[in-house]
């Protein structure tokens, strides 16, 4: 009897105690998940905040080219700023996502031409996947809203609908999926991302986004022609103000702020990386419009604040490729190559090209995006940083090879986006027309396009 009672004894302990172990597993399995549910939905809620960010640049932009042009033309500014987001937003939901991001083994083109593969038709998308999607999408709007600056005050309306459209339907995403392509799915890589020189860098798009943008704003602007009185006979550049610099530094402090979403916001992860990315896209800015106000000083015997201002730009797109791969001191020195380089390229570009941009897109955002990409194959320093086994960049013992990837890259991007810029404009001016007649431009395009003027009762119109 009492070994009967002993057996059930241990039985019973042996039964407590496999009930304790499994009692402990379950809450280590729930510890678990809930770490990974919580960590999912952090780095959901920064790269949304993100977002929201690189929305708010949309207004930076706005008011950028709207203080850099005259108050004739800033209804018109306005409208251009809205409508490429709207029209953006529906072409690449629609088409571009699924160019960009779809599954494919080529590395050329996606093959998914609906988002999530219906969430037109029959499905939905993951909560990541929208997320994504969302972050994505204001990238687009802000390679389209950069061609705008280049080609203000004499572009019709309707015409730039129309290539708002094409950059957000094609152009961007299809770059953009030789760039980025395994961002959203491995499947998905592109052709530059598997360079056997070792994969493009872009971190958050100084080619990707601010060059292809750049690059075509040249194409359109050249297609377009200068601004009426832009040129004497001879040739030689007159300045034509714009109407508030106070509300050109409201923009360029509205999109230094949106950077912070745009280049850390790159990481998709709510980590200690975002401070890291912040730093580097601070300094180079403030060291773009440092430099650019001591060259416009020296250059032009003032310190002009156009110049600063573009600096600042010029220093946070330099940096955009390289934000999450160079030392805080090596954004510093390409923030003060950028600073200096926008100031000779406005001046080159407006002097010896005679290509009339307004606001100096295709030098910040062409030119300095260019000078960003290639600065990777130069400053990466991953294994000083601590996220690789060994650095890439030149200066940091990488050798040519990153560097050779960083030409290819940027070469593919200015024949792409200048290439089909080209085509693209040509066509618009064929058919629905480019721009507008010269008694529209000289009443400004607000009064013409849009039946209203942006300061009722207080502008004075000129024949300039």
């Amino acid at each position: 009897m009492r070994s009967v009672k002993g057996l059930l004894t241990i039985l019973f302990i042996a039964l407590l105690s496999i009930k304790g172990l499994q009692a402990q597993e379950t809450a280590e399995a729930v510890t678990k998940a809930d770490l990974e549910s919580v960590t999912t939905n952090i780095n959901i809620v920064w790269t949304i905040v993100a977002a929201i960010l690189v929305f708010w640049m949309q207004a930076g932009f706005a008011m950028v080219e709207a203080g850099f042009t005259r108050a004739k033309n800033a209804v018109n500014i306005i409208m251009k700023n809205l409508m490429d987001f709207s029209i953006g937003s529906l072409a690449f939901f629609m088409v571009g996502f699924g160019i960009m991001f779809g599954a494919t083994k080529s590395g050329f083109f996606g093959t998914d031409f609906f988002f999530m593969n219906g969430i037109i038709g029959s499905g939905g998308g993951t909560e990541w996947g929208y997320t994504f999607m969302i972050f994505q999408t204001v990238f687009a709007a802000t390679a389209a809203t950069i061609v705008s600056g280049a080609m203000a005050e004499r572009t019709k309306f309707t015409g730039y609908l129309a290539y708002s459209v094409i950059i957000c339907l094609l152009i961007y995403p299809i770059f953009g999926k030789w760039a980025w392509g395994s961002l959203f799915a491995e499947t998905g890589t592109g052709w530059l991302e598997g360079l056997s020189t070792g994969g493009f860098c872009d971190f958050a798009g100084s080619t990707v986004v601010h060059s292809v943008g750049g690059w075509l704003a040249l194409a359109g602007a050249i297609v377009l022609g200068p601004r009426i009185g832009k040129y004497a006979p001879d040739g030689t550049p007159r300045a034509i103000p714009g109407h508030n610099i106070t509300l050109a530094a409201l923009g360029v402090f509205i999109l230094w702020m949106g950077w912070f979403g745009f280049n850390p916001g790159s990481t998709t992860t709510g980590n200690g990386e975002i401070g890291r990315v912040a730093v580097t896209t601070n300094l180079a800015a403030a060291a773009g419009a440092i430099f650019a106000m001591f060259t416009a000083w020296i250059k032009f015997k003032k310190p002009d604040a156009s110049m600063a201002l573009n600096g600042a730009l010029a220093g946070l797109v330099a940096i955009t490729a390289g934000c999450y791969t160079v030392t805080p001191m090596g954004s510093i020195v390409i923030g003060i190559i950028a600073g200096i380089l926008v100031v000779f390229s406005v001046t080159f570009i407006d002097s010896v090209l005679k290509v009339d941009d307004p606001v100096g897109a295709v030098s910040v955002h062409g030119v300095c995006g260019l000078w960003g990409t290639l600065a990777c194959g130069l400053f990466n320093a991953e294994k000083v940083i601590g996220i690789g086994d060994a650095s890439s960049g030149l200066f940091y013992g990488g050798g040519i090879s990153q560097l050779i990837s960083q030409f290819i890259g940027a070469g593919v991007a200015f024949a792409w986006a200048f290439g089909t810029g080209l085509v693209l404009f040509i066509l618009i001016k064929k058919t629905i027309g480019l721009r507008v007649s010269k008694d529209e431009e000289l009443r400004g395009l607000d009064i013409d396009e849009h039946g209203m003027e942006a300061y009722s009762g207080f502008q004075v119109f000129t024949n300039q």
